[in-house]
């Protein structure tokens, strides 16, 4: 209720008033995926508990299903239907609707307990221990939100003082191109996170049975399993971005369109590599108990550098300097990330911790 209430601020917050067919398809847009909220926190809610349940690929497939008939069904109401910007927000929410469904079905048939109205009862010690771990991430993703905002805004502001982007009929691209190159990256950081997060249960089983050894190695292998995956989306950035603007239906834009999406994708995401490393430290360094450490490190990010260099970039750059603003951003994070992780190593030689988990910070 919330989100439809202060829907046109919301909107106007990420910059989606550049333009007036810009707008309505936005608020169109909006207004169904707000209905889908509930169905979507309520998957991504269940998720975590079916995977802690020992039912990984449960959790896989109810996820995966949600997202294939979005995929499915995207064409149809698009096309088919002639719904528009109508017919993508629905798909996507009748996914999350399946999503939420297969959910419940688990719940009911869980494997290490079954749940009754006890369940359901708040426990003040349990809420005391996870609540840190949930604002910790909480924070996190917010900040990120922020970042995204500030990005949006910089694109509109500094794209109606570019010669081309101010023009009317070309006053969308930026934003339309930026809008595909972080969709590209949130498919490469999905990759990275879904490692991260999978190798968390078997951290917590190490330091409980007191064998740092065996983290440090996982920490080290994970980071240098990350670097490739971002390596590897580097080369398809840097030498393949002609067909990645296809693949996302852009393939039969103007030159303009196609000049600035090849260019937003050189620059924007030139430090994949280090950008999938610092993602990988935080989950793993929040996996050890240090909530507070992995947050700071997630706000100084998004928050110090996502937003501080977004502002003050353009300043010197323009429109570039919103480009700019990203890698620098990720370049700043490796060497602080950096620096964390020599601690983090050097915490898990003490005697101390052997034989019981890292205090939280």
């Amino acid at each position: 209720m919330i989100y439809l209430g202060f829907s046109t601020s919301i909107i106007n917050g990420f910059g989606a008033d550049v333009n007036q067919m810009t707008f309505q398809l936005s608020k169109e847009y909006f207004f169904y995926i707000t209905l889908g909220i509930p169905f979507y926190m309520f998957g991504q809610m269940c998720n975590p508990i079916i995977r802690a349940d020992g039912s990984p690929r449960f959790a896989m497939i109810s996820t995966v299903m949600g997202a294939i008939l979005n995929l499915i069904l995207d064409p149809l109401f698009i096309y088919g239907f002639h719904w528009g910007m109508m017919g993508a927000a629905v798909a996507t929410v009748l996914g999350q609707v399946v999503t939420a469904i297969l959910a419940i079905y688990y719940l009911l048939h869980l494997k290490t307990m079954k749940l009754d109205k006890e369940s359901l009862h708040l426990n003040g010690h349990v809420i005391a221990r996870f609540i840190p771990m949930g604002i910790c991430s909480m924070l996190s993703q917010i900040s990120l939100v922020f970042a995204m905002a500030a990005v949006n805004n910089m694109i509109r502001t500094y794209g109606a003082l570019d010669p081309v982007f101010s023009q009317a009929q070309y006053a969308q691209i930026p934003m339309a191109v930026v809008g595909i190159v972080m969709k590209f990256f949130q498919i490469v950081i999905s990759i990275v996170v879904g490692m991260a997060a999978g190798c968390i249960p078997i951290v917590g089983y190490n330091m409980g049975a007191g064998r740092t050894d065996r983290v440090k190695d996982l920490f080290k292998r994970l980071l240098m399993y990350e670097f490739s995956i971002g390596v590897i989306a580097l080369i398809i950035t840097q030498c393949f971005p002609q067909i990645l603007i296809g693949l996302f239906g852009a393939a039969n834009e103007s030159t303009y369109y196609t000049d600035f999406a090849i260019r937003c994708f050189r620059t924007y995401l030139c430090m994949l590599p280090l950008a999938c490393v610092n993602k990988a430290v935080f989950i793993h360094i929040q996996s050890l108990g240090k909530a507070l450490l992995s947050t700071l490190l997630s706000m100084i990010r998004e928050i110090g550098f996502g937003v501080g260099l977004v502002l003050l970039l353009p300043m010197r750059f323009g429109l570039d300097g919103v480009l700019y603003s990203m890698p620098l951003s990720d370049f700043l994070t490796f060497i602080i990330s950096s620096i964390s992780v020599l601690y983090v190593m050097r915490l898990l030689k003490e005697p101390r911790i052997k034989n019981t988990v890292l205090k939280t910070i």
